[in-house]
């Protein structure tokens, strides 16, 4: 959410893992009626209105009606928030893993978990995480954003480089670069959820929850240790000063002064579609490693379907919204349409994600983050109020990538920020 929710956050942390929600007074339940099961789903991802229409095509026992609405963050889960506060919201909304908490610290979700526990089998272990809070279950993973290092082969392989497999030897390599041509970067700057994946690699946490209360740790020594790496490339004047989908980002992309990013599966369409000049030029590997034989990788963004509180026939809710994740052509459709990643785990051998793709020339490029999707860390927990932490953490790197002050500042004010503004929403604290 870009501005702040009208419902006040209730509760503790232990209450969220609870499940005790009470903001509408409203409570989920199973439909008794021999008529079909009507279920209201609001979304905006391309494809789903399709999806919508194969559903109802296909079963008889559920009726799912589809409502577009604004993105999360331009007005749509503002919109969700006030329609449960005014008890009429929809049963399903799709809501980003990184704004699931703060919806169920304000009440806003519905636990499903004794539906829902059955099929945890069917997703990834780091996408049903971030579907859980403590025993809590509210909603089935959609997609999901496994890392990777997209890289610029032929800037590469004319230096007589390769992908970098460590983090030693990306620093490595951004050297080389730089020293052939002054105006050659390894990289630009990362903000909040890009840098994020960067963490989540580690298991550099973020949040967690003890017991009653929160804990926050953007500052920890594993954090610190990442901040450090990445402030060595700015000293050495190793980054570009294009930020992430700045217009100047895309030309250096397409001309070469930008030779990799390290992010989601999903970044491969923003470079295609941003960056016509580049095509034939890139590849895919695997993320880089902190030490050599390591096997972990971050993840950056992918949503689920929620359900919302007040939802009156929960496992009609679910029946659909287990499907929509794991119908195989519903989601070969929302891979082309809608460059969406699945969380389930059957899908990998989707038609449209073993193709080759001639402007990472020809490479099948699913093929390596299918490797990577099961071995993201699992032990990561957003916070719940992310709209903030985000915000508070983006004003500090935006600062350090430029030189002034270090990110190592910036984790460390967001953090206190962050802390504060917990309190501020009465939340409990783990000190």
């Amino acid at each position: 959410m870009k501005k702040s929710a009208a419902i006040r956050l209730a509760g503790a942390a232990g209450a969220i893992a609870l499940g005790i929600m009470g903001l509408t007074g409203c409570s989920g339940g199973s439909g008794t009626s021999s008529a079909p099961a009507a279920v209201t789903f609001w979304g905006w991802a391309p494809g789903y209105a399709d999806a919508v229409k194969a559903f109802n095509a296909s079963h008889k026992d559920v009726k799912v009606t589809y409502q577009e609405v604004q993105p999360g963050s331009k007005g749509g889960y503002q919109k969700m928030l006030n329609a449960v506060t005014a008890g009429n919201a929809p049963c399903l909304a799709q809501v980003g893993y990184e704004t699931l908490p703060s919806f169920a610290a304000q009440g806003a979700l519905e636990d499903v978990a004794s539906t829902a526990k059955a099929d945890e089998k069917d997703f990834q272990p780091a996408a049903w995480k971030s579907v859980t809070i403590g025993d809590a279950v509210y909603g089935a993973p959609v997609d999901t954003g496994p890392m990777g290092l997209f890289y610029n082969k032929q800037l590469f392989d004319s230096l007589g480089l390769s992908a970098p497999t460590t983090w030693a030897e990306y620093k490595a390599d951004a050297e080389k670069i730089h020293a052939s041509d002054p105006t050659k970067f390894i990289s630009s700057p990362y903000l909040d959820y890009d840098y994020a994946g960067l963490a989540w690699q580690t298991g550099a946490a973020w949040f967690g929850v003890d017991s009653d209360a929160w804990k926050v740790s953007l500052a920890s020594d594993a954090n610190l240790k990442i901040a450090d790496y990445w402030q060595g490339l700015v000293s050495e004047g190793l980054i570009s000063s294009a930020p992430m989908y700045d217009q100047a980002w895309y030309t250096g992309l397409g001309n070469g002064s930008i030779a990799t990013v390290v992010g989601a599966v999903w970044q491969a369409g923003v470079i295609k579609g941003g960056a016509a000049d580049g095509s034939g030029k890139w590849a895919v590997a695997p993320m880089p490693q902190w030490s050599a034989g390591d096997d972990q990788v971050g993840n950056a963004g992918g949503s689920a379907t929620a359900v919302l509180k007040g939802c009156s026939d929960t496992k009609a809710a679910w029946e659909f919204a287990h499907w929509l994740s794991t119908d195989k052509t519903t989601f070969d459709t929302l891979v082309k349409k809608a460059g969406l990643y699945p969380a389930a785990t059957g899908l990998a051998d989707l038609p449209a994600l073993t193709e080759g793709d001639a402007y990472f020339g020809g490479q099948k490029i699913f093929d390596v983050f299918a490797k990577a999707a099961p071995k993201v860390n699992p032990d990561w927990t957003w916070g719940p109020v992310m709209t903030k932490t985000a915000a508070d953490l983006d004003d500090g790197l935006g600062k350090a990538w430029s030189g002034q002050g270090t990110i190592a500042d910036a984790l460390k004010t967001a953090q206190d920020k962050t802390i504060a503004e917990l309190k501020k929403q009465g939340l409990k604290v783990s000190q």
